[in-house]
């Protein structure tokens, strides 16, 4: 029996006046699927994470999260839903002025979770992405790779059963960047949440991804395991990376 469907796009469409971003979008992500979103810069990759948190509506067809259509919610329906979603941003948008705990405190301090649980889900999720003991620390006094750890933390605060991940590892070493994968790994794997992500950075995107969405020309190019899409997609692969000409296939 197929696990349930819990990120439905239907025939999905957007644009913004006559820029046309996506013309016929349809794909299902299903629990437990760690599944990576690629294509040429510009594609709306990271649109569609927006219109999976329901931050933009699209111009045409479905979009369906755990079931339900959000842009039919009200506001406290809305924010229930999304509490079920962690979103990892770019840039881990922590607010600088804050520090780590309170960073991670933020969204439950929102929701009106009491101080004492607030404690114990920020010293459990701070372990789980592998930083103890940086709660006094403010945004500045982090590496890149902290950052983006942190930003992790947070978006795990509200025990979410899916993770988005915006360019997770953009701008990392080759060491932050594998210990992100790992964490992606850790977190579909052994906790068994959903996980997708969009990435510019193929050989990443081949470490956490046992589905690959290929976007081109506002439509799925390709949708498939990695080396299936290799197998059967080589002028596809290269067509949308680019400067890579398949060498996205070759390792």
């Amino acid at each position: 029996m197929a696990a349930e469907a819990i990120i439905e796009f239907d025939r999905v469409a957007l644009r913004f006046g006559k820029l046309i971003v996506h013309r016929d979008i349809s794909f299902t992500v299903r629990r437990g699927e760690s599944v990576t979103i690629l294509g040429p810069s510009g594609a709306g990759k990271t649109l569609i994470l927006k219109m999976i948190m329901a931050l933009i509506e699209p111009s045409a067809g479905s979009v369906r999260i755990f079931g339900a259509n959000p842009f039919d919610m009200q506001a406290h329906e809305l924010r229930r839903l999304r509490s079920r979603i962690g979103m990892v941003f770019q840039g881990a948008a922590l607010f600088d002025s804050l520090s780590v705990f309170d960073n991670i405190a933020y969204p439950l301090r929102e929701r009106g979770t009491a101080e004492d649980e607030i404690a114990s889900i920020f010293k459990e999720r701070l372990e789980v992405v592998g930083l103890p003991g940086i709660g006094a620390k403010r945004p500045s006094e982090l590496s890149g790779g902290q950052k983006k750890r942190v930003g992790l933390a947070r978006a795990l605060a509200s025990a979410p059963e899916a993770v988005l991940f915006d360019e997770p590892t953009t701008g990392l070493d080759p060491t932050a960047t594998r210990l992100i994968d790992e964490l992606i790994i850790k977190l579909n794997t052994q906790y068994g949440l959903t996980a997708v992500s969009v990435t510019h950075d193929i050989q990443s995107a081949r470490r956490i991804s046992q589905r690959w969405l290929l976007i081109n020309d506002g439509r799925i190019a390709a949708d498939g395991p990695p080396a299936e899409i290799c197998e059967r997609s080589r002028e596809v692969t290269e067509f949308i990376t680019g400067n890579w000409r398949g060498e996205i296939c070759l390792t």
